[in-house]
């Protein structure tokens, strides 16, 4: 299943990278799902090359009935991003990597983050897969909405948080 998604925002790429590599950011978001951040890691310096890596529990709650068979009441969700250094524009690219918990299921994909006149364009491309024999299919599209839904939100607050000081 794909996953496309963009956000305009009205923040130059730079400052958009500080927030999402902010654990205070993240703690606010995990909180917005009703989560508890378990960690997060930034492994390098933000003005250059480096990788997020960010893992919530999340309760199942909103989650497809035949995901949450597989669960039970929570589920970690383990979000790798490395970014790459910034180009002249401050625009970057990621890989990304979604897993979620002991279930089959993964995201996997890129993300951009392009710069503007007006700001910044945050962008995601990716493809949610399940290797379960049989249902692997149905799990990965029932799963889509929900991780589709997670990772826009992340773009949508980006601007709120920034505008909030």
């Amino acid at each position: 299943m794909a996953l496309n998604a963009t956000t305009d925002l009205t923040h130059a790429p730079e400052t958009v990278i500080a927030t999402l590599a902010d654990r205070s950011f993240a703690e606010h978001l995990t909180g917005i799902v009703s989560g508890t951040l378990k960690s997060f890691e930034v492994a390098g310096d933000t003005a250059a090359a480096f990788t997020l890596t960010t893992v919530r529990t999340l309760p199942t709650d909103r989650a497809p009935e035949i995901a949450r068979k597989f669960v039970g009441q929570t589920v970690d969700v383990t979000q790798v991003e490395s970014w790459s250094a910034p180009a002249a524009d401050g625009s970057r690219e990621a890989t990304l990597k979604v897993t979620v918990g002991s279930l089959p299921v993964s995201v996997s994909g890129t993300e951009s983050l392009t710069a503007t006149p007006t700001g910044s364009v945050l962008g995601l491309e990716a493809t949610v897969s399940s290797s379960i024999p049989f249902v692997g299919g149905k799990i990965a599209s029932a799963a889509e909405p929900f991780i589709s839904k997670a990772l826009a939100l992340q773009g949508a607050k980006v601007s709120s948080w920034i505008e909030r000081g």
